[in-house]
């Protein structure tokens, strides 16, 4: 028998962003992603807020924005706060030490204005190394995501390495969502992950290429629309079911609960979606999938 992610409520697609730097722009970007159901997670260097008062050089496409705005931006917008570095740093480049501040003092002032439990993270620069994945991993973290756009739908094979599918600067991002809209998942479900910073829409004059991208991604009744870190949950309840030996019955330890299908040769009479509620054990049979 094979097992297959399914996404809540069973569906095969969802779409999620993911956005550096805490910058003005985000404002405009979460206006649109809001206006079309889209969620992400907006990645901060809380360390280096811009001063209140700041007044940027007309024409300057990069402002930081100071703590009131962040505030003011992020609370209550519905999308995720994850950590990208206090200072901005090439991570790799630091002693295991510095490694640690840089990632718990970004988490504990993200968690201190916004409350919660910060989880997610996004490499400044895009660059890491194995030492870097572990500090990652033993410093709380369960996802961080990379630059290298894989132009695919795959889900993640490492959390802490998890590689999106495109740029919005990508030449081919209409062509992707259009592939992605119309395929259908019968195996793994697919995932649309774009990324990008906000205040590239106003250096190149081109709003218009996340605005088309939200109101062709949203609204669609077959997508999950998700923050990272609800995608990772979702993958990780998964990887945690426990099956028996003949993988006619299923346990799921996790408080979350799970959809997956089941598929493979010879296994026709138990093909189909089923929910396993958390904590529960099912034991897979006909009278009780959700759908063929």
């Amino acid at each position: 028998m094979k097992y297959y992610v399914r996404f809540p409520g069973g569906l095969s697609k969802a779409v999620t962003l993911s956005y550096d730097d805490g910058v003005e722009t985000d404002i405009r970007l979460i206006e649109i992603m809001k206006a079309n159901g889209l969620k992400g997670a907006f990645n901060l260097n809380s360390g280096v807020f811009a001063p209140e008062g700041t007044v940027y050089p007309a024409g300057q496409a990069q402002r930081r924005m100071p703590l009131s705005q962040i505030i003011s931006t992020y609370t209550g917008s519905g999308m995720e706060l994850a950590t990208h570095g206090f200072t901005h740093p090439f991570f790799e480049k630091l002693t295991e030490p510095r490694m640690v501040y840089e990632i718990m003092a970004d988490r504990a002032r993200i968690e201190e204005l916004f409350g919660g439990v910060c989880r997610g993270h996004a490499y400044p620069f895009g660059t890491y190394s194995q030492k870097v994945v572990d500090v990652m991993r033993s410093c709380g973290i369960v996802y961080a995501r990379t630059v290298k756009s894989t132009e695919s739908f795959s889900l993640p094979a490492e959390l802490l390495t998890w590689h999106p599918t495109a740029h919005h600067r990508n030449p081919k991002l209409g062509e992707l969502l259009g592939q992605f809209l119309d395929k259908e998942f019968r195996s793994d479900a697919g995932l649309f992950y774009l990324w990008g910073h906000s205040y590239e829409f106003d250096g190149s004059n081109n709003w218009y290429v996340i605005e088309q991208f939200a109101e062709k991604a949203g609204g669609h009744g077959d997508i999950w629309y998700a923050n990272n870190i609800d995608i990772a949950d979702c993958l990780r309840a998964f990887a945690a079911l426990e099956f028996s030996a003949n993988g006619l019955v299923v346990r799921n330890p996790s408080c979350t609960d799970v959809w997956l299908r089941v598929s493979g040769s010879g296994t026709e009479d138990f093909e189909g979606l089923y929910k396993i509620e958390a904590g529960r054990t099912l034991a897979f049979e006909p009278s009780v999938r959700l759908e063929k």
